[in-house]
């Protein structure tokens, strides 16, 4: 037996199901305040990425049970699923899971060895390829389960009324139409902190992540680094312009910052190495996507942050991995 202080390493299978665990009080959340279609969509992705792992693994030629029960696969689907509109239809969510587990993951060797976030890669291409459907976004109570249902398995996409502008949209369009914050937050799309309804998603994740943390599944320097990242950014330009740039909280409470920061770039696998590396991965993620909420194209660009960071991982494990006990490190 080990003794009482000694820790065992926690298995992959452990770790993912651990990670499922905590976001179901964000799908929670969402389900509450947006309805139960999110629950179809997750669905669809769970069985669209094990059927992607499992053809993927037996044409190269490895052992199936041991990966498919990993978890995984199920953690990759279930993040690009909440990452999509909940009424996107079934094929781009499946095209999503294909480009996650076909191209991002296993093109590059499989779990262990893919540069990129797959949920991330996924995300990118899907709003590139298809921007009309990934903004159509439901609203708070605007539609009910079979309609909701209707529109995911392909049915015609009448959305007036269904669908709305997100906080984050709302905002960038309001102020490129010369209003200021204050008269924008106070349209109907707004509520106490981020988009109506959406802080209680918000919140969900935020108690999901606070779990992680507890079970030592993420260290702190992840969430951290991303929350300061992009509060330090959002609150300069605040204190500044308080007119012509929303606050910090509203920026945590929109969108995926909340899912970004615990269950996005804490992906062990395509960030950092060290603490100090993890801390800056997180922050510099927080920073380029408040730059490009702020003054890009996209409402929320979360996904391309984490992707530019990732290709800064290597020179940041350079920069910040300490010297070996006795050794001098190399300049």
């Amino acid at each position: 037996m080990t003794s009482p202080h000694t820790r065992q390493p926690d298995s992959v299978q452990r770790i993912m199901i651990t990670v499922l665990v905590a976001l179901l009080p964000g799908i929670a959340a969402y389900v509450w305040q947006v309805g139960a279609g999110i629950l179809v969509n997750l669905a669809i992705a769970t069985a669209a990425a094990l059927a992607a792992e499992a053809l993927m693994l037996r044409l190269r030629k490895r052992p199936l049970w041991i990966t498919l029960s990993d978890g995984s696969a199920v953690v990759t689907a279930w993040l690009i699923a909440l990452i999509l509109p909940s009424i996107a239809p079934w094929w781009l969510t499946v095209t999503g899971v294909l480009v996650a587990i076909v191209m991002a993951k296993h093109l590059y060797g499989g779990i262990g060895q893919n540069p990129f976030n797959p949920a991330m890669a996924a995300y990118c291409a899907m709003i590139v390829a298809y921007p009309a459907l990934m903004s159509q976004w439901p609203s708070v109570d605007g539609a009910d389960f079979a309609t909701q249902v209707h529109l995911i398995l392909g049915g015609s996409r009448e959305i007036d009324g269904i669908t709305g502008a997100t906080a984050l949209d709302a905002m960038r369009t309001g102020l490129r139409n010369q209003n200021d914050v204050h008269s924008i937050l106070g349209t109907g799309v707004f509520g106490f902190a981020g988009g109506r309804g959406w802080e209680w998603i918000a919140a969900g994740y935020f108690v999901g992540g606070l779990f992680l943390l507890a079970r030592r599944v993420i260290t702190w320097h992840l969430p951290l680094g991303f929350i300061v990242g992009m509060g330090l950014m959002a609150g300069i330009f605040w204190l500044v312009a308080p007119e012509s740039f929303p606050s910090p909280l509203f920026h945590l409470a929109s969108g995926g910052a909340m899912l970004a920061a615990f269950f996005i770039v804490t992906d062990p696998v395509t960030g950092a190495s060290s603490s100090l590396g993890k801390f800056i991965f997180a922050a510099g993620v927080g920073i380029i996507a408040w730059i490009i909420r702020t003054f890009g194209v996209y409402p929320d660009g979360i996904a391309f942050a984490v992707l530019l960071m990732n290709i800064c991982v290597p020179l940041i494990n350079r920069a910040t991995q300490p010297a070996p006990v006795g050794k001098r490190k190399s300049p």
